[in-house]
């Protein structure tokens, strides 16, 4: 059962865009032990098969170590790993069908992009946790829509669910974020494309230190 008090702090996403097959586990391995609390596998370039492989191995190694393991898109591959729960954005299946087919336990997250009224639309729904960004220019996403440190305040007073940011995070501006509401702060680069990836997660969950 997902435990879904625990969203908060370091969300790593391992995107097989930067982690080749035989650095995925070793790296998520490390990401872990640097302190990140949420794993999500984001895969755009593999097999079913393969997608299915790496998603069981990833979803045993984060119960082996307490992380909670989010499957980005996919509802159907979140249920057959038995992932704690699955990440949806504006193209994907409904919050609705999601919840019909995961169950009331998993957690359900939404990407908001910089719409409150739809992070408050998705609340209503169920979601388990909102997105937001991108907060800062991006190299995986340089098209994104921004997001600001207001929209994070404004989201703050009106949910009650646990806020995500993205979007070119690093440790020196993931502060101000968590400042203006964050409770989790996503990233993909700056802990994968990272050469000690284990240090590069810390940097990040140590700016939960206090919370």
């Amino acid at each position: 059962m997902a435990n879904k008090s625990r969203l908060a702090g370091l969300y790593a996403i391992a995107d097989t865009q930067y982690l080749d097959d035989a650095r995925l586990l070793p790296a998520v391995s490390e990401a872990i032990a640097g302190g990140a609390r949420v794993i999500q596998y984001r895969d755009k370039k593999h097999t079913a098969e393969k997608r299915m492989q790496q998603a069981k191995d990833l979803a045993a190694l984060c119960r082996q170590h307490g992380a909670l393991f989010i499957v980005n898109d996919d509802v159907e591959l979140a249920k057959q790993v038995r992932a704690d729960g699955v990440h949806l954005g504006r193209e994907d299946v409904s919050l609705a069908q999601a919840r019909t087919q995961l169950g009331p336990q998993a957690i359900i997250g939404v990407s908001c992009y910089n719409k409150l009224a739809r992070a408050v639309r998705a609340q209503t729904e169920g979601a388990d946790y909102v997105a937001f960004g991108s907060f800062f220019p991006s190299r995986t996403k340089p098209q994104a829509v921004q997001a600001s440190l207001d929209l994070l305040r404004e989201a703050k007073k009106k949910l009650r669910i646990p806020i995500v940011a993205i979007g070119g995070i690093t440790p020196e501006n993931g502060a101000s974020l968590i400042a203006a509401g964050a409770d989790a702060l996503a990233v993909i680069e700056g802990v994968f494309g990272q050469a000690d990836v284990r240090a590069a997660a810390q940097r990040y969950a140590s700016l939960f230190k206090n919370r």
